[in-house]
């Protein structure tokens, strides 16, 4: 009973903020640095001539980071069709490239350059880890990208890919959810999407009315969720009510 009024609450949150985005109010997301930098990061490089990098994680399409990467991806695309850039994607797995492909190639189409569109540029290193991460440094060193976005599922190989980054000055920006490996893109890159901000990109980035209101939605959700445990510590402490019983499944 007590899942059920907590699916009810932000079920309903969720539904009252899509109907609200729908009739044109405006939904307040917070600024979300890594996403807001995307344009310059794609200006520097036009300017500086120099190819612009993504690295979409090292796991396969049935990974929720993966596929966050790749809306991601697409926005990028679509401003280096626009800035007439260079985009190379790196990539571990033969699913993601194909993915990444159609991704780059719709974003370049949307974006009036089909002529533009580079297959090749996305191209399959190797499924192992450490010579993937060998591969994308070696291509990073030999290439020297102006720009370089991490977005997707990393481990051990995050520190060992953003310090060569670093080292070359490219402008970095990184987003994951493993919590392990974000001290290291936060200390070697210029922007990091945190936990849920690689999630939250997709609305994000296309304003789209469904999505906003979702996200607004379970932000709401999550609040109550909150604000009902810490109440529960509250009178729970003082004695005033034996609020664990309340969630004793029977």
């Amino acid at each position: 009973m007590n899942a059920l009024i907590g699916c009810l609450i932000i079920g309903l949150a969720i539904i009252f903020f899509i109907s609200r985005a729908r009739a044109g109010k405006e939904l307040y997301i917070r600024k979300i640095a890594g996403l807001e930098a995307v344009d310059e990061a794609v200006g520097r490089a036009t300017e500086m001539g120099r190819k612009i990098f993504f690295i979409p994680g090292i796991h396969d399409m049935d990974n929720m980071q993966t596929i966050a990467g790749i809306t991601i991806l697409g926005r990028v695309a679509k401003r280096v069709a626009e800035y007439d850039a260079m985009l190379e994607v790196p990539v571990c797995r033969s699913l993601v490239m194909v993915a990444c492909r159609e991704t780059v190639k719709g974003a370049y189409l949307n974006a009036g350059r089909p002529d533009a569109y580079k297959e090749d540029a996305i191209h399959y290193l190797t499924d192992e880890q450490f010579g993937y991460a060998a591969g994308v440094d070696g291509l990073i060193v030999r290439e020297k990208p102006a720009t370089i976005f991490y977005q997707g599922a990393f481990f051990a190989e995050s520190l060992i890919l953003a310090e060569t980054g670093n080292y070359i000055g490219a402008i970095q920006i990184a987003g994951t959810a493993m919590p392990a490996q974000l001290p290291f893109f936060v200390a070697a890159c210029d922007y990091t999407l945190i936990g849920e901000e690689l999630f939250a990109a997709s609305a994000y980035l296309s304003k789209e009315p469904k999505l906003l209101g979702s996200l607004k939605g379970q932000d709401v959700g999550k609040v109550v969720i909150l604000l009902v445990i810490l109440i529960g510590v509250i009178v729970h402490t003082f004695g005033l009510l034996d609020f664990a019983q309340l969630f004793t499944v029977r």
